[in-house]
């Protein structure tokens, strides 16, 4: 329970003849005897204005007797008790619980007490000056904010009737709700290059890959990187999009489905992990948690068909950086050219 402390009013309260105020049968008077309550605290589970909050009410018993009630009276006008009780416009006690009580304890709440006091009443009992904390629930705030205050009084009754033994204010501070609001901007990096270097969009190098010239009797080689995040709530997809290298009419066929190197067979293809054979490509790296599509998931086993889905994340995921390991192998026949492919590697992020 989180408590918001109030301010605690002290001093003495000067006593004047019996003067009584009679609320719905019971009588709260001023006091004709006894001394001020000690320290005095009342912490409010919630201060906003009109909510319903729990009052966490302490203070010490100054004098010794026997003592059989507690008046507890809300004002707006000011904390003394001889003076006429104005009720702070909103407050509703008439649903409160008391929910724990400690120090003078085996009190219960009256009923048909007014919206703005509450009697606690017990069998009368000899008490000693004592430190006690009374937890009341189901009370409702005043209605604006602003300063209010509670009286208390004791009794040796067990109907607020009769001279009261201690009495005491206490002020307390009912405040607008404060409202705090913030937003998280929807963001989505992604940029693919030849190298990106420290998971950082702005090192990003290169758009060229250049495999050499190509040889029926060893496969060749290239790679590219391609570094994404986004905190969608629902993810994103990276896909690529493009052909197979083709010269002219001809074309270095597409593996489909996956399959390892084949030096000597027409295949183009590429994966998103480290391999071996040939020794290509690298890891995904960074604090991200997504990994490649099982198609492009398997070391060694190489595949392309345009609009594949390469990495799915259902959720938010932090920077990962995915590396592209390409193949190359043709056969004996291949007609000579210069064979060239574009890829563009797609990312959509899912809000």
């Amino acid at each position: 329970m989180a408590w918001m402390h109030r301010n605690v009013q002290r001093g003495l309260l000067v006593g004047l003849s019996a003067l009584l105020v009679v609320v719905a049968g019971y009588q709260f008077a001023a006091p004709s005897s006894g001394v001020n309550l000690g320290l005095r605290t009342l912490q409010l589970s919630n201060a906003d204005a009109g909510v319903s909050s729990i009052y966490r009410m302490s203070f010490t018993y100054a004098t010794s007797g026997t003592l059989g009630s507690i008046a507890i009276s809300f004002c707006s006008n000011d904390p003394l008790p001889q003076h006429v009780c104005i009720a702070p416009a909103g407050m509703d006690t008439t649903s409160v619980a008391l929910t724990s009580q400690s120090g003078a304890a085996g009190f219960m709440v009256s009923s048909g007490s007014p919206a703005n006091k509450i009697l606690l009443k017990r069998i009368p009992t000899p008490i000693t000056p004592v430190a006690a904390t009374y937890e009341l629930s189901g009370i409702i705030n005043p209605s604006s904010p602003g300063t209010y205050y509670a009286r208390v009084q004791t009794f040796a009754s067990n109907d607020g009737t009769g001279p009261s033994s201690d009495y005491g204010g206490m002020a307390i501070s009912i405040n607008n709700a404060l409202a705090v609001t913030a937003t998280v901007p929807p963001y989505l990096i992604f940029c693919t290059a030849v190298t990106i270097g420290s998971l950082n969009c702005a090192q990003a190098v290169g758009d060229y890959i250049d495999f050499g010239e190509l040889s029926p009797s060893r496969a060749s080689k290239g790679t590219s990187q391609f570094l994404v995040a986004s905190n969608a709530g629902n993810g994103f997809n990276v896909s690529v999009h493009g052909t197979t290298l083709t010269s002219g009419s001809n074309e270095i066929t597409a593996i489909v489905p996956k399959d390892v190197s084949r030096p000597g067979t027409p295949q183009f293809g590429f994966n998103l992990r480290a391999n071996s054979t040939p020794g290509s490509g690298k890891e995904p790296t960074g604090p991200g948690v997504g990994s490649p599509d099982v198609l492009y998931n398997q070391p060694n086993f190489y595949r392309f068909v345009s609009d594949d889905t390469l990495v799915s994340v259902s959720k938010p995921d932090d920077v990962r950086l995915y590396t592209s390991a390409y193949i190359t192998n043709i056969p004996t026949v291949q007609a000579a050219g210069v064979y060239v492919s574009t890829l563009t590697y797609i990312c959509l992020a899912n809000f």
